[in-house]
């Protein structure tokens, strides 16, 4: 009786690395990135934040001009969601493709 019972997932775990290809987590590692790129991905984020900040202070102001108007808030809120998506897939484009 020389081997210790296993936890469940310490066997799932071992399951999980049994069903892995060999040298696919090493495919899926990031590569290391410069002091440059770095630097270059901290800008992008200040950039996006600053619009999107823009972005809110813009609809907040909108919102108070429309309070009694529930069809008007109702299309500023979607607006807004949607111009805070698209800036946030935009910054995450650009980040992608400096790590790229």
């Amino acid at each position: 009786m020389g081997k210790e019972l296993k936890s469940s997932y310490e066997l799932a775990m071992e399951r999980l690395a049994a069903k892995e290809p060999k040298g696919s987590r090493e495919k899926g590692t990031p590569k290391a990135l410069t002091a440059a790129k770095k630097k270059e991905i901290a800008a992008i984020r200040t950039e996006y934040e600053a619009k999107i900040a823009e972005c809110e202070i813009l609809y907040r102001s909108r919102r108070r001009e429309a309070a009694g108007d529930p069809e008007t808030r109702v299309r500023l809120e979607e607006e807004y969601r949607r111009d805070r998506e698209f800036l946030t897939h935009a910054r995450d484009s650009r980040i992608e493709t400096v790590r790229g």
